[in-house]
């Protein structure tokens, strides 16, 4: 049986004009979209487990249309400007590799979107899980103010208010424009009467702050992984992802500084990926808390306040 090669060639004008002329409705873009990420390899690693569930969020999304829709919109007939804009953002997803979040500036985190650019990582952690779990059974009281250290787009502190609503929540980044897109999610949320972002390293400008919960997402990213991750990875931004050489050069300076911020009764929560092996050889003798995620991800930890203090009197 003989096969026709249907092959689109996305730097090709002609093969644009045809696109453009015959994919008349929505669902065709998004099989197209689908095929051409198929076609070029593209890696999902920035919220999306396949092709087809990206290429409906960035289709639906491009249009400002909800991305869980009912499916009879897929048989909408697209304005010709509508077509050029999905093969723009088609070809620059699969030819340049720029994830989708960043080409619609935005991605969802706990059920709700946030604004992100190339300056903050895509919100993808794992943290999710533990914050609609309210944290049990770690917790053993509603936290009344509450650190998201590291903080990026803000997504995590932003999510943790929702949920804790009668906490203070404090939001700490070292990058300036990480900062900006954190309080641009804080003010498009309204939640700037709960939610405070705060510039600086680390702890730097938390002096005598206390905390029932902090919560740090650091740059882990070791030498060897930064070095074989996937094109998509280097769009984000570089202080975000490395971390040295075994990943843990900022996470040895929180665990060290952390106690003095947290409360008797706190816990420190932080998320270190595959560096998870080089903690537990560093300390091996720290009880850490390693909790398993329905959805997928590892390599977050819980300790309590008194934990650390034992560790770094």
């Amino acid at each position: 049986m003989a096969f026709i090669d249907s092959a689109v060639n996305l730097s090709s004008t002609d093969d644009q004009t045809d696109c453009i002329e015959h994919f008349t409705r929505l669902g065709d873009w998004v099989r197209f979209a689908a095929s051409a990420m198929d076609a070029h390899q593209v890696f999902f690693g920035h919220g999306f487990d396949s092709g087809w569930d990206e290429s409906v969020f960035l289709c639906m999304r491009a249009l400002d249309l909800d991305w869980d829709a009912p499916p009879e919109v897929l048989s909408a007939t697209l304005l010709p400007r509508e077509r050029r804009l999905l093969w723009t953002l088609i070809g620059r997803r699969c030819l340049e590799r720029i994830p989708t979040a960043y080409l619609l500036e935005e991605a969802w985190f706990c059920g709700e979107p946030f604004r992100v650019t190339p300056d903050v990582l895509i919100p993808r952690s794992p943290i999710a899980e533990l914050i609609e779990a309210r944290f049990s059974p770690w917790l053993s009281h509603s936290p009344t103010c509450i650190l998201d250290l590291c903080t990026g787009s803000g997504c995590i502190g932003i999510a943790m208010a929702r949920a804790f609503p009668d906490a203070r929540v404090d939001l700490s980044d070292l990058s300036d424009a990480a900062v900006s897109i954190a309080v641009d999610n804080v003010d498009q949320k309204d939640l700037g009467y709960q939610v405070r972002v705060l510039q600086g390293d680390l702890f730097a400008t938390l002096e005598g702050e206390q905390y029932d919960l902090i919560v740090a997402n650091p740059p882990y990213v070791d030498e060897d992984d930064l070095a074989t991750m996937p094109a998509e990875f280097h769009h984000e931004p570089r202080l975000g992802l490395a971390a040295g050489h075994d990943g843990l050069e900022l996470v040895h300076r929180i665990l060290r500084e952390a106690p003095q911020y947290l409360t008797d009764e706190g816990w420190l929560v932080c998320e270190v990926g595959n560096s998870f092996g080089a903690l537990t050889t560093a300390y091996p003798d720290m009880d850490l808390h390693w909790p398993d995620f329905e959805r997928g991800g590892h390599g977050v930890f819980l300790v309590s306040a008194a934990e650390l203090r034992m560790h770094f009197a």
